[in-house]
């Protein structure tokens, strides 16, 4: 066995331990994990496989690569925790192998392993890689294209760009337009820092553009032909333009979010770092050297520079958003490790040790508070033919769906119902879950509510008729009317 394929072994040998095992013990999370699971939950039992589907109607968020991944994994797997998160640690553990593959193509070995080893051992990456989102998918597509054209770039092979565009077009299918755009400007604005724009005409590019669109139009085109311009204005323009133009959580909307998820994203490498960055522009500064800039580190520089600076434009802003820029900064960071083996060796075992612990004694028993698996086994014996469950609590849980195999109706008041119903063009336009006025919850049938605590006067002072406390839950209380 070569020596790279030794580091392949070791590195997909400890991304089995870092990102998968364990993870069946984590539950389904409310308010994002839980629509990813119960989506791809309702395409395989409708076996409907290009219409994303939630609350039996079709579905716009996201384009249908991960429902795709889940479908499969759900497939093969059954319908479960372990299955959920089986391709966000499969992806996650291409990501190391990219990164480690880019490292040794750009330096050495022993930059790429450390590369990789750090990559996976920092916090946001191991996080992503647990998380039932689209994320870890798209930083791979991402990382391949910029991988192939730096490939097609520094070599003079061309035919590197074919690859290129081949996954954007996986990025197109995973989350939407930022698939092209993103590696495309970061590719526009390191050839202008290497005052190399010309090169733009030898990067194939109308042909290029066509592998692009038969790689996306997989499915953007039957789902235009099937749904029409409603998929259109829904997908392209409340959860692309909006996404950028709106703020979803305004509090977040502050210029300094991303250098805060910098920092805490990259525990425990930053800390080391950034000193050893200190001392050595202070070093630099006394010593009067102005550093030069080969062209790889200005590869790595712009790719890393320009995604927290293009989500900042962003008006909403999510901590993965940036999660692109994790490898260019782990190569970068490698620099600094790889001539300090033991302090690397030492961070490393640590921090591995810490993750797996943290995993079982916390993450695993933390989400707990975040999912609806609890409440649906407490709902499980209350159940029976013919009866309405419906739900006044302070949100909507998806993941109590997902769990229970229930439709469940949101309860609002009349006066409150007209705000949360769909509008375009408006961040309503996401509550797609069964409404129901509480006023006017229909009679005839069996009724079981489940109400917060908090919640539970105003319901009782709106809900007609007579309701019996049959349940006292963990989260929850349980009332029934016949």
């Amino acid at each position: 066995m070569t020596t790279a394929k030794k580091d392949y072994a070791i590195l997909l040998a400890l991304c089995a331990l870092l990102f998968f095992l364990g993870s069946s013990l984590i539950p389904v999370t409310d308010p994002t994990e839980s629509n990813y699971a119960e989506t791809a939950k309702e395409m395989l039992a409708q076996g409907e496989y290009l219409s994303p589907l939630i609350y039996g109607h079709s579905w716009y968020d996201k384009p249908i690569m991960f429902y795709w991944e889940l479908v499969a994994s759900f497939g093969i797997f059954g319908v479960n925790e372990f299955a959920a998160r089986f391709f966000p640690g499969v992806f996650a553990s291409l990501g190391v192998l990219i990164t480690y593959f880019l490292g040794t193509k750009l330096y050495d070995r022993k930059r790429g392993l450390v590369s990789a080893l750090l990559l996976m051992t920092t916090v946001e990456y191991w996080y992503v890689a647990h998380a039932i989102i689209t994320d870890m998918t798209l930083f791979c597509a991402i990382a391949g294209t910029l991988t192939a054209f730096y490939l097609g770039y520094s070599r003079g092979k061309p035919h590197y760009y074919y690859l290129a565009y081949a996954a954007a077009g996986v990025g197109m299918l995973t989350k939407g337009p930022i698939g092209l755009v993103l590696p495309g400007l970061i590719i526009l604005l390191f050839l202008a820092w290497e005052r190399n724009l010309k090169h733009l005409l030898k990067m194939k590019i109308l042909p290029g553009l066509v592998i692009f669109a038969a790689v996306s139009s997989i499915w953007y085109l039957p789902m235009f032909l099937l749904h029409g311009w409603d998929f259109i204005d829904t997908f392209f323009g409340v959860h692309n333009v909006l996404r950028a133009t709106v703020s979803e959580h305004p509090a977040q909307n502050v210029w300094y979010y991303y250098l805060m998820i910098f920092v805490a994203g990259f525990i425990p490498w930053v800390f080391p770092w950034l000193y050893g960055l200190a001392r050595k522009i202070g070093q630099d500064i006394r010593e009067r050297n102005l550093p030069t800039v080969a062209t790889r580190e200005k590869f790595l520089l712009t790719w890393a520079l320009t995604v927290p600076l293009l989500f900042q434009c962003f008006a909403t802003k999510y901590v993965t958003y940036t999660l692109p820029y994790m490898m260019p900064v782990a190569i970068l960071f490698a620099g600094y490790y790889a001539s300090r083996e033991k302090l690397f060796q030492r961070m490393l075992v640590g921090t591995a040790a810490v993750f797996m612990a943290l995993l079982f004694a916390v993450a695993a028993p933390l989400c707990q508070d975040f999912s609806g698996k609890n409440e649906a086994a407490e709902l499980q014996p209350l159940l029976s033919e013919n009866m309405n469950v419906v739900s006044y609590r302070g949100g909507y849980s998806a993941s109590l769906v997902f769990y229970s195999g229930q439709t469940i109706y949101r309860l609002e008041s009349k006066s409150g119902l007209d705000n949360l119903k769909p509008q375009k063009m408006d961040w309503s336009s996401t509550n797609v879950m069964p409404f129901m006025a509480i006023e006017e919850i229909p009679e005839g049938k069996p009724t079981l509510a489940i109400v917060d605590p908090d919640r539970e006067a105003n319901f009782l002072a709106l809900a007609q008729g007579q309701w019996e406390l049959v349940k006292e839950g963990r989260r929850v209380k349980y009332y029934y009317r016949r």
